[in-house]
């Protein structure tokens, strides 16, 4: 299903106020999702001038942060600040430090879900303090088995659950935003779904909003607007970075290696395969080795013909078999990056599935393509190469 899209009168910060007043009118909780980031900084921001507007009714509102333990201090900061505002204005806040399963791409070098945050036989190396007022169990929770992804649907089921999620971060949301209406008991509401990145920073900038500091080191040091992600310490996404950030935050590495001793191989592998990397010092060694010259595709069927790389791979059998299906249905159609970021996934992993999305999504739109091109070479009678 593709969503019509159309101009309005109003821009996008009129438009996600009238859609949250519009949530709260429905005479049911509304639960605010917070992760201390740009995104749910600015949705934050939102919700609490609506409240001291008087346009919506503080008493619906419960506020839900998951501390993950591996956090920068800034996000810490600036999340205790938000707790501060909702609590005077008469919201509900819950600081959840609770034992949940969380990706760890330190993990005999794969993403699974190995580390537990907020472990209780470990406190002696856990990576900051407990805030005194957190929340450490539920009676829903099921604690050491599972992620917070899966608590909260289950703790919010009475009521909206809110997030400052935008689907133009990347294809992949923007596809999935599309798919929602196909869904309706998905009670997921995104009043900021159509922001872009210029329009959270000029948001930022006009009113004048405290944000994590975290995000200008990150740019300092060469990342992208799409790179700069500040999610828990031992997430594919922050990992990579880690290594820049020691330079601002000193003691940050010694720190995680406390934590998590596998923490070391960002240092020595952040720029290869192993962090989705396809560039720096691994391209470097791959082209010393004819990496320019890789057949990508071979090397790809090679691990997916082999009946012992599962076994020998016990965590990525899912992306096994993802990838697996892919190229029995679309190898016709797959190009040399196709299969090289196939070989990524395979090699590094993927838990949220960000890059198989991409992947599909890649393909999808080199098929169309390939097939707008046949239409117009046969419109003009051309003939169409095998």
């Amino acid at each position: 299903m593709v969503t019509k899209r159309k101009p309005l009168t109003y821009d996008v910060v009129e438009g996600a106020r009238r859609r949250i007043i519009r949530a709260f009118s429905n005479g049911v909780r509304v639960y605010l999702s917070m992760s201390g980031g740009k995104d749910s900084i600015v949705l934050a921001d939102l919700v609490y001038k609506l409240i001291r507007e008087g346009r919506i009714d503080p008493s619906r509102l419960v506020v839900v942060f998951v501390d993950e333990e591996a956090i920068f201090g800034e996000i810490d900061r600036i999340v205790r600040d938000w707790r501060r505002r909702f609590l005077a204005a008469g919201a509900e806040f819950r600081w959840y430090c609770i034992e949940v399963k969380h990706f760890n791409c330190f993990n005999q070098l794969t993403n699974d879900e190995s580390f537990i945050c907020w472990d209780s036989t470990k406190r002696d190396v856990w990576c900051r303090p407990m805030p005194s007022f957190a929340i450490t169990d539920h009676p829903k929770l099921r604690r050491r088995q599972e992620n917070y992804q899966t608590f909260l649907p289950r703790i919010m089921r009475d009521g909206i659950r809110m997030a400052g999620v935008r689907s133009f971060e990347s294809i992949q949301r923007m596809n999935a935003f599309d798919q929602r209406w196909e869904t309706p008991e998905d009670t997921l509401f995104q009043p900021i779904f159509d922001w872009r990145d210029t329009d959270v920073w000029r948001y930022i900038r006009d009113e004048e909003l405290d944000f994590p500091e975290t995000y200008l080191h990150l740019y300092q040091t060469g990342s992208t607007k799409r790179q700069m992600r500040i999610s828990q310490f031992f997430s594919i996404d922050t990992a990579r970075s880690l290594v820049k950030m020691d330079e601002y935050e000193p003691d940050l590495m010694d720190r995680i290696v406390a934590r998590e001793p596998n923490a070391y191989l960002a240092a020595l592998y952040w720029d290869t395969e192993m962090f989705g990397q396809s560039g720096g010092r691994g391209e470097a060694r791959s082209s010393e080795q004819g990496g320019e010259s890789r057949d990508w595709k071979a090397e790809t069927l090679a691990i997916l013909t082999d009946p012992d790389w599962v076994r020998e791979n016990p965590t990525k059998g899912k992306e096994y078999r993802l990838i697996r299906r892919t190229a029995a249905r679309n190898s016709l159609d797959m190009l040399p990056k196709h299969w090289k970021l196939a070989h990524e996934i395979l090699i590094g992993g993927d838990p949220k599935q960000r890059s198989y999305r991409s992947l599909l999504s890649s393909i999808a739109t080199e098929g169309r393509k390939n097939y707008d091109q046949h239409q117009r070479e046969q419109a003009v009678g051309l003939t169409v190469d095998a």
